[in-house]
């Protein structure tokens, strides 16, 4: 087995070391999508180890066709990277972490960032660190806001976004959910007392809203100026699933009026394009109440040891 790995896994203790005893290493962690290519093709990779929190490029009929590859192996639940359909239609098995529950169930990393992103907008954690760098100490600048007894919409009660659940009712928020794929396994108390039957319903009530949801044609542009315009309470949004679930145009217009207080994300939907185009980070950069982290939900050095040691077993 020629085994290619195009994302970082050198800083994980015995990563390395599992995976070489699987077959040949080739190590390009850092790579454009033509580097890659040409390693695929010098090196006659059968199987791609890859993640896409740094990948800057889609593994799809570009760099595939003609290599030897037979296996992608992702360390990530979301697949978005990967041209998925012309890998089925081209004979290449993709392994992904998105079933391996056992696993999954135990990496908290992502609800943890999405938690600290909230509390960094709703304190104005970033904007009162530039201020006191400036050598300002104006505490009237940064009024934030206490999450007990705000109210905060789940969107996804799957295993992140229950997670997320029980970060926030732990500081004692009112917590409402939406996921109509879920309703069957709640109680009736919670459908009663925590349930929102729409998604409307959750974005008229709510204080802050936080997304965890898999892309599909269902989810894409989900939040949209449509629904923003409900709103009544001028939420934060927090978006740790994928850029592509929100309308990121009418993320920024809903900034721009006043409509939203902030948004906090770890995607953008063009990550793997050129980022200098991004909507959302050139609003950042001009001053709208928005943090961007660079898809480093699942990066903790537990979460990653865990998944890629995972990951490579199944090889």
């Amino acid at each position: 087995m020629n085994i290619g790995v195009i994302t970082p896994i050198q800083h994980l203790n015995g990563v390395v070391e599992l995976l070489q005893s699987k077959g040949d290493v080739f190590f390009l962690e850092e790579g454009n999508k033509q580097e890659v290519r040409e390693l695929l093709l010098e090196k006659h990779i059968d199987t791609i180890l890859c993640n896409p929190n740094q990948q800057t490029y889609k593994i799809d009929r570009e760099l595939l066709k003609g290599t030897d590859v037979k296996l992608i192996n992702t360390c990530s639940t979301g697949m978005n990277h990967i041209d998925v359909y012309y890998c089925d239609t081209h004979g290449i098995k993709i392994y992904s972490l998105t079933k391996d529950m056992k696993l999954i169930n135990n990496l908290p990393s992502t609800s943890e960032l999405a938690f600290g992103l909230m509390i960094s907008l709703l304190r104005q954690i970033p904007q009162g660190q530039k201020h006191v760098s400036e050598y300002g100490w104006d505490y009237t600048q940064f009024m934030g806001r206490q999450i007990k007894d705000l109210t905060i919409g789940i969107v996804g009660y799957g295993r992140l976004g229950k997670m997320m659940y029980n970060y926030c009712d732990a500081f004692g928020a009112q917590v409402r959910v939406y996921d109509p794929y879920k309703r069957d396994e709640m109680d009736d108390a919670f459908l009663l007392n925590n349930y929102c039957s729409s998604l409307k319903k959750l974005f008229k009530i709510c204080d802050v809203i936080s997304l965890h949801v898999h892309v599909t044609p269902e989810t894409t542009y989900m939040i949209n100026k449509k629904l923003l315009g409900v709103c009544n309470k001028n939420p934060y949004i927090i978006n740790t699933s994928r850029g592509e679930i929100v309308n990121e145009t009418d993320i920024v217009n809903a900034l721009e009026t006043g409509v939203i207080s902030g948004y906090g994300t770890d995607v953008i939907e063009n990550e793997f394009d050129n980022i200098k185009d991004s909507i959302i980070i050139n609003s950042m950069n001009k001053g709208e109440n928005i943090i961007i982290t660079p898809h480093v939900g699942g990066m903790t050095i537990e979460g990653q040891t865990k998944a890629y040691t995972w990951a490579i077993n199944k090889l």
